[in-house]
């Protein structure tokens, strides 16, 4: 696995959502091959989680409905990512945002077959 994509995962699921956004950013710009729109979906959902940390519902809910609708593409798995668990915690959070419900536990990316 790429070590910046490893950090990036590292930092997501230690709840540091902007400086994941930043390391998996630093991934994604030179990104021309067919996995440029996973790691921008990756990004959304980071992005999304950071803003019900700063408590911005609606920046919130945009964000995962992006990058949700990218992640579809890369389901079950990619890059070693189980997305169909990613996919359904991130979902989750997003009715409770849709509901405005607090956000009590945020996804983690977990690995292919775990």
């Amino acid at each position: 696995m790429n070590p910046l994509l490893q950090r990036g995962i590292e930092l997501f699921n230690r709840e540091e959502f902007f400086e994941c956004h930043e390391v998996l950013e630093a991934l994604w710009t030179p990104e021309r091959g067919p996995h440029r729109l996973f790691l921008q979906a990756v990004i959304h959902i980071a992005v999304a989680c950071y803003h019900c940390q700063r408590g911005n519902p609606r920046g919130a809910e945009g964000q995962f409905l992006k990058g949700l609708r990218k992640l579809d593409a890369y389901l079950p798995v990619c890059q070693g990512i189980d997305t169909r668990r990613l996919s359904s915690e991130a979902r989750a959070v997003l009715e409770r945002v849709q509901a405005g419900a607090p956000v009590a536990e945020y996804p983690k990316i977990h690995g292919g077959g775990e």
